[in-house]
């Protein structure tokens, strides 16, 4: 049963006017919607709602307010490599694209990797990249990033990880390869570096005719809540292409931020075990 100052609040709430706030918190400088030709750093800016009294009861970036909309009802995405003629070719390494769908195959999200020659020629699929994530409307809305480490299991002090921004240049989680002799073992971190969650894969990474699963599982590995799967996507393409499918699975309540940590996780292993063909090696 509802209170009539709820539905006060409510009424209040969504009849307030939508205006726009410079800085990293809303305070008592408000700007209007700004205007055309303007030049503004979106990364910066806030959708706040000002009451009639001035009070301001909502804030979110609207980076964030994106990426939740995008996330926040869903519990699967599917990953779809982009095959590159010039690799099929020549065998020439070029920047990845990725198209994001959800479980009705309706595109949420575009991904493109930011690296140069030389860096894929050289250093093949332990390279570092930046791989940036717009929406349908062509707005970056995560951007990830990948330093350059080493890809043995025999120098545990130099494993690979990845920072996840969203808006970019504001981090909110990690994903850290955690070092085991045998097992690809990974943590998953929120924007203070505090693990929550763990992912550990197959011993053996190479699987004919089946799907090759990442599990994500709780802290101390005792329950599986979600997976990253490798799909087969048949004979040819696994021998001559290195474009991969992939399909994630999470819980629908985990937070939007934790979801795009996983879904970062998912760009890393591709990189790290599924990132050769045979025509390149």
């Amino acid at each position: 049963m509802y209170h009539v100052s709820d539905l006060y609040g409510f009424i209040r709430f969504y009849l307030s006017p939508l205006v726009y706030t410079i800085g990293p918190h809303p305070g008592n400088d408000v700007y209007p919607t700004p205007a055309a030709g303007k030049d503004i750093n979106m990364n910066n800016v806030y959708r706040v709602h000002i009451l009639t009294d001035g009070q301001i009861i909502h804030s979110m970036p609207i980076f964030m307010s994106i990426l939740k909309c995008s996330l926040s009802q869903v519990d699967q995405l599917l990953v779809h490599q982009k095959v590159e003629l010039m690799e099929v070719l020549m065998g020439w390494e070029t920047n990845n694209q990725y198209v994001l769908k959800n479980s009705l195959g309706q595109q949420v999200f575009f991904a493109a990797e930011e690296s140069n020659f030389c860096t894929r020629m050289i250093c093949g699929p332990v390279r570092s990249f930046l791989l940036h994530i717009q929406d349908n409307m062509g707005q970056e809305v995560m951007t990830l990033s990948r330093p350059l480490k080493c890809g043995s299991c025999c120098f545990p002090c130099c494993l690979q990880e990845l920072e996840v921004q969203s808006p970019p240049g504001n981090p909110v989680g990690y994903v850290i390869q955690s070092w085991h002799p045998f097992l690809p073992k990974f943590t998953i971190q929120n924007e203070r570096k505090e693990p929550v969650l763990k992912i550990v894969g197959p011993f053996c990474d190479c699987k004919c005719c089946s799907d090759v699963n990442f599990e994500v599982m709780s802290l101390d590995e005792s329950s599986v809540i979600g997976r990253i799967s490798k799909q087969w996507t048949g004979f040819e393409a696994e021998a001559f292409t290195d474009a991969d499918n992939f399909g994630l699975q999470f819980p629908m309540d985990l937070d939007v931020k934790i979801k795009a940590v996983i879904l970062g996780a998912c760009f890393l292993i591709d990189f790290m075990y599924f990132e050769h063909t045979q025509k390149q090696e």
